[in-house]
């Protein structure tokens, strides 16, 4: 198994996304600790995971991190899948401030948070990799608001984290994933566009099929694969760059 013996800890565990992650991880040998705001969709999780942690901690609270990382010792890899709070649906000309600037502010500081809590104890050891996620929409996506800044954002603190920490032994690595079907609902949708409807989420699909290499949307087990190989020792050359999951929609 590819992460036998490794400690992961997965931000957001609780959603679509980081459930899947922390399953795949935990089958391929991972001990998996799952982090998130809500209990509930925690142990939800954690119900298909032998021995796994849940702990209830903010990503935006730096205290909360550390002190929780203390806890848990060792850490071999961290995921952040944190919602960031992102409105979509309307031009930027029309967006309001806080709206706009909520992504860029929460995913930046939740990803410096947790990469840098992890990065030190990582460092300490010589060995370990902070992983994280977004939808590549820094190249320029109409209609999306702060999403593509945030993603900017992230892009350059995983490079720039890859490039300080790759002397001491840490890999820092990113996933471009957008438009996997299984995660497109009308309830989850719903929280970043309200004017979406199942028509609406189908059409956002087969516009987003149709733009990609593949002309195929990924699924959410490619997902998991492309994170579970990047965690591994495996991919121990990889590090400062976003693999494209999208099915090549943005420049790799």
């Amino acid at each position: 198994m590819l992460l036998t013996d490794k400690t992961a800890v997965i931000y957001g565990a609780g959603g679509s996304i980081g459930g899947a992650v922390a399953r795949a991880f935990a089958a391929e040998g991972a001990r998996v600790h799952l982090v998130g705001r809500t209990r509930e969709t925690l142990e939800a999780v954690a119900s298909d995971i032998k021995d796994a942690e849940v702990a209830v901690v903010d990503a935006l609270d730096e205290s909360a991190v550390t002190e929780h990382l203390a806890r848990v010792g060792d850490v071999d890899v961290s995921f952040n899948l944190v919602s960031r709070g992102d409105v979509q649906g309307m031009p930027i000309t029309e967006m309001p401030v806080d709206d706009f600037l909520r992504p860029v502010l929460n995913g930046t500081r939740a990803n410096f948070i947790t990469a840098r809590a992890a990065a030190r104890r990582m460092a300490e050891r010589g060995s370990g990799v902070v992983l994280t996620l977004n939808s590549g929409s820094a190249h320029g996506s109409p209609m999306m608001g702060g999403t593509g800044p945030a993603d900017a954002a992230t892009d350059s603190l995983v490079r720039n984290l890859a490039m300080e920490l790759g002397p001491r032994g840490v890999r820092a690595v990113g996933l471009w994933a957008a438009g996997i079907p299984e995660t497109l609902t009308i309830e989850k949708l719903g929280k970043v566009n309200p004017d979406l409807n199942e028509a609406a989420i189908q059409g956002i699909l087969d516009h987003l099929s149709s733009l990609r290499m593949t002309r195929r949307n990924p699924t959410l087990a490619e997902i998991t694969a492309t994170a579970v190989f990047l965690a591994s020792d495996h991919a121990a050359s990889i590090t400062g760059t976003f693999v494209n999951v999208t099915g090549g929609m943005f420049p790799g």
